[in-house]
């Protein structure tokens, strides 16, 4: 090589490196990286399985039908053939059908989540093609057609959670939540028609009405709905005190209520659908309405009939096209602390149990049953059998609605980020860890109940927790501790409060020479500010004072504010909004307001102090919540304001609980960071679910008692 190209050669790969390094290292503009916590979201390994309904149950007979890889859930076996589905995709050149001697493929229509968001796919699987077996994972089929459905919104970066998709005849139906109702604690969801060859969308939801849990009739023309109506959220975290609703399907019109008190609606003809509710008896238990023939269609003119009977939970029913015979539910016994999918034999009255005999310590989630009755579907974790991927992400990379930001949901509980944003301190209850950003060299530094971690900006290695139990009272004792994470030594932490009152969420000044923090020491939760190093035996004093509680506290960068969450507003009401406050207790003030009984929780200040991140349920909820895991408070969702109250922005859309966010030092390419910890797919069922009601009987999971992220400590 000539010197003259030589050193083009070496200028070209150092300007390459310093793009590189600026990528990685810069925040770029006005954005940044956010990490947040997801209450169990990285354990949740799903995929959707299917057996038969005539065969009795086995592993041997149990397919897998999504990828292995991807988490996928609430699926929908369409009715519409495939050469149908396949002539109306966007991407039919990278479809390659089996050829015309195939068999018909088993097609399904479910949620995924990947490439960090949510999207509805379509397979289509041939796994009775010639030369072949059945296999019992979908991985071993020798043909898997796969394809999104909503390709046109990827294309345009509109970010929202989906749910519920269903296929009735070249339109997709299904809930989506990217389109903001205006109004704080208002619901997101509502329920959309896509055609999927011209892409054209129409929203069937009225505005300003949230529906959730969409079910399509077999004839297409009618759509159920679990809604409140004009109502609204009233704040419910466990069965919602949702109505049914049925509406056209093809604009949305002649809308009607038909159901007082019900859920999750499912059609076996236009006039008769199944729902589930609690029953007076406290069993949620699943209910026929039949509508009437002769006269109009309301709530004093259709027919409620009990199906399942008290002595069981069962819910989230599924049906087929004219089938009176079997229904599939979801169900709790009180011998079981898992969630497993039943027929229900509607003719004899008597239970079928399936997965119970395939998988009896697992659960399974929503059940789905195939047009001609012959299979179930239903999602729960894949494990590690049949090549399913096992590695677990300490960073899992969300899509983010705003340019140059990115948004991680990481492992663990309340992370900060060290000065030079190499390392992450986090809780993972009891206790509180460290770990490289690169995944590598997790260390316990705190073997102590303990929440909330804050890294001194100053002295290298030093990490502020709460030591002690969490959502106690005001004279519970916790005390703020400074932990000196490269000590090797156990002996490695300090006590810096010593009243034991309920001292928590310490966030120290940009200087390292004081320390924000909650205490009930007054015997209600205000701010008190002490010296970071030696505590309050060196100085301490009262920031905030009144019958209420202020708590979650986060310093500026610049040292001019502190935010934080409080209820003054209306003391004791369970309302948290965000409230600023200057160091010397002066220029108080109100940003955000969350409406009736919201709750604003774990400010975070933006590296520039320009922007906060926090949680909330300004956005009400997205889904019924026994449809899920267990969440405490299955609606926090993380957003961001800036410090005059304006530009709000919501960041991330799901059906669970987001909480606990904090900004990096640094921008973090968004791409997924794996660690070496062993994958594991375990989450808790509801946790409401546990009760057997007249039994006095209250099960517990096998994983014990996960924390909730949203709520004030």
């Amino acid at each position: 090589m000539k010197p003259q190209s030589l050193c083009i050669f070496f200028l070209l790969h150092f300007f390459a490196l310093l793009c590189t390094a600026a990528s990685e290292h810069e925040a770029p503009g006005t954005g940044g990286t956010i990490v947040f916590t997801t209450l169990g979201r990285l354990n949740y390994a799903w995929d959707i399985y299917t057996l038969p309904t005539s065969d009795p149950p086995s592993p041997s007979n149990e397919l897998r039908v999504t990828d292995g890889e991807s988490v996928n859930f609430n699926g929908h076996f369409p009715s519409t053939s495939p050469s149908s589905v396949l002539s109306l995709l966007h991407n039919r050149s990278l479809i390659r059908t089996p050829g015309p001697q195939a068999p018909p493929p088993l097609q399904l229509v479910y949620v995924t989540e990947r490439n960090g968001m949510p999207n509805i796919y379509y397979d289509a699987l041939y796994y009775g093609a010639p030369g072949s077996t059945r296999s019992r994972s979908a991985l071993e089929v020798p043909v898997r057609l796969q394809a999104p459905l909503l390709g046109l919104e990827e294309s345009k970066n509109r970010v929202s959670m989906k749910d519920r998709p269903s296929l009735s005849g070249e339109n997709l139906i299904y809930v989506s939540t990217h389109e903001d109702p205006g109004e704080p604690r208002t619901s997101w969801a509502a329920v959309y028609s896509t055609h999927l060859g011209t892409g054209l969308t129409r929203r069937l939801t009225p505005s300003g009405i949230a529906d959730f849990s969409p079910a399509v009739s077999p004839s297409g023309v009618w759509t159920a709905v679990a809604s409140y109506g004009k109502e609204g959220w009233g704040g419910e975290v466990e069965e919602l005190s949702t109505d049914i609703y049925v509406f056209l399907t093809r604009d949305g019109t002649h809308r009607v209520k038909v159901v007082e008190h019900g859920g999750w609606p499912c059609w076996v003809d236009d006039s008769t659908l199944y729902f589930h509710r609690r029953s007076e008896d406290q069993w949620i238990s699943v209910y026929k309405a039949t509508f009437p023939k002769d006269k109009p269609v309301s709530t004093e003119s259709v027919t409620i009939q009990r199906v399942t009977p008290p002595g069981l939970h069962a819910f989230t029913p599924a049906t087929s096209p004219g089938n009176h015979k079997f229904i599939a539910v979801a169900t709790r016994r009180s011998n079981s602390s898992f969630r497993h999918i039943e027929l229900f034999d509607t003719v004899k009255n008597e239970f079928i149990e399936l997965t119970r005999h395939v998988s009896p310590t697992t659960h399974h989630l929503n059940p789905f049953i195939s047009p001609d009755s012959a299979r179930v579907g239903y999602h729960k974790c894949r494990g590690e059998s049949n090549g399913a991927k096992a590695t677990q992400l300490l960073l899992e990379n969300v899509k983010s609605p705003v340019p140059n930001l990115s948004l991680f949901r990481m492992y663990g509980s309340f992370p900060s980020f060290s000065p030079a944003g190499d390392r992450i301190a986090y809780v993972d209850f009891p206790g509180v860890y460290v770990v490289n950003r690169d995944g590598s060299n997790q260390r316990q530094v705190f073997h102590l109940n303990a929440f909330g971690s804050a890294w001194d900006p100053v002295r290298k290695g030093i990490v502020y927790t709460s030591a002690g139990p969490e959502f106690s009272s005001e004279s519970t004792e916790v005390d703020i501790v400074s932990i000196n994470v490269d000590d090797v030594e156990q002996s490695n932490y300090k006590r810096l409060t010593i009243d034991g009152k309920n001292n928590a969420f310490p966030s120290p000044s940009p200087d390292g020479k004081r320390i924000v923090f909650r205490s009930g020491r007054s015997g209600h939760k205000n701010l008190y500010i002490m010296d970071a190093i030696e505590g309050e035996t060196s100085w301490i004093e009262r920031l905030t004072d009144g019958p209420w509680t202020d708590t979650m506290c986060n310093w500026s960068p610049d040292g001019d504010w502190i935010a934080f969450s409080s209820d003054r507003h209306d003391p004791g009401s369970g309302s948290f909004e965000l409230y600023m406050i200057h160091p010397n207790g002066t220029g108080l003030r109100r940003l955000l307001r969350s409406g009736s009984s919201g709750r604003v929780n774990h400010p975070s200040f933006r590296p520039d102090g320009k922007l906060l991140v926090f949680t909330t349920d300004y956005g009400g909820i997205s889904a019924e919540p026994i449809s899920n895991p267990h969440h405490y408070q299955p609606y926090g969702e993380i957003f961001t304001m800036k410090l005059d109250g304006s530009d709000l922005k919501r960041l991330t859309h799901n059906s669970y609980e987001d909480g606990t966010p904090t900004w990096a030092p640094l921008y973090i390419n968004p791409v997924d960071v794996e660690w070496p910890r062993k994958g594991e797919c375990a989450f808790e069922d509801c946790h409401w679910l546990n009760e057997m009601p007249g039994r006095g009987i209250k099960l517990v999971g096998p994983w014990g008692l996960a924390k909730p992220q949203c709520g004030v400590f």
